[in-house]
């Protein structure tokens, strides 16, 4: 039986999803956006490897941790840590949560448009890394 809840970890700084981009050849995804949603693709499949779709009203739980910048002092570092002190800078939340969204269509669930609550959170860490959970949404 499957479980009604998964979560899981994506290593590395949290990168949101970029808007397409005119050529002369026409709309193209930028090439960033395309190998962050691979990448978030893979370490699903590798946590999930047997995965069946999941079904109905869904709930995402998305805690993106941003890296401390290098020029930031120890005092305010430790109110980072602390989450006293919260990333107000880019990525946009937004943007970050619809790459993760687009990129587990069709492997965690058929379409995101399933995602009936979103909560989403931005903290500072020394370990930079997006942490996702997916469950049915309570009625």
């Amino acid at each position: 039986m499957q479980e009604n809840k998964i979560s899981f970890v994506i290593p590395g700084e949290p990168q949101a999803k970029q808007r397409p981009r005119w050529s002369s050849h026409g709309i193209y995804t930028p090439k960033e956006t395309v190998n962050y949603e691979m990448y978030i693709k893979e370490i699903f499949v590798i946590s999930y490897p047997d995965f069946t779709l999941l079904e109905g009203p869904l709930k995402i739980h998305i805690t993106a941790w941003l890296l401390i910048p290098k020029s930031t002092s120890k005092k305010k570092a430790k109110l980072m840590i602390e989450r006293i002190i919260r990333p107000t800078k880019k990525p946009d939340w937004e943007n970050v949560a619809k790459s993760v969204c687009d990129a587990l269509e069709k492997l965690a669930y058929k379409n995101d448009s399933q995602i009936v609550t979103a909560i989403f959170h931005k903290f500072y860490s020394v370990q930079p890394r997006l942490e996702v959970e997916i469950s049915g949404a309570q009625i």
